[in-house]
């Protein structure tokens, strides 16, 4: 199904952005640490935001929040205040 979020969908995009986060949260680069709780406030605050969602049954929402939690941590990838590789969980370089 292409065109619906499933719980299934969910669950998978939960797990890639959980896993993520704690790579990144192990490979801060020196001197960025005030960006790196930043970003990484922000991707847990659009993680709960998410699970908030996705509890009340708004699967599209839940959705929404997993992917601006991820793309706040790409974005610190892309900005060199993490030092990660993995192209299977970022964007990287």
């Amino acid at each position: 199904m292409k065109d619906k979020i499933t719980k299934q969908k969910l669950e998978k995009y939960f797990n890639l952005t959980s896993t993520a986060l704690k790579k990144a949260e192990k490979k801060i680069i020196k001197g960025k640490e005030n960006y790196a709780k930043e970003i990484i406030d922000m991707v847990s605050n659009y993680l709960s935001d998410a699970e908030h969602f996705e509890k009340n049954k708004d699967f599209v929402n839940a959705f929404a929040a997993i992917n601006y939690a991820h793309g706040w941590l790409d974005s610190g990838v892309r900005l060199d205040v993490f030092n990660v590789k993995d192209s299977k969980l970022f964007t990287v370089k």
